[in-house]
């Protein structure tokens, strides 16, 4: 569980936007966390769906 979690920070990393909190607006860096992770989890499915 742990590794899956750190794992998943790590894709995270590699949006800047959310590595570096540019928004003022904590509503707008929560929406685009949440994009992010939607965008991570795609990604995941995509690539299981081809193995």
């Amino acid at each position: 569980m742990t590794a899956s979690l750190e794992a998943a920070f790590a894709l995270l990393r590699w949006f800047r936007r959310l590595r570096i909190r540019w928004e003022i607006r904590a509503d707008i860096h929560q929406a685009l966390l949440t994009l992010g992770c939607a965008i991570v989890c795609r990604r995941c499915l995509k690539k299981a769906v081809l193995i």
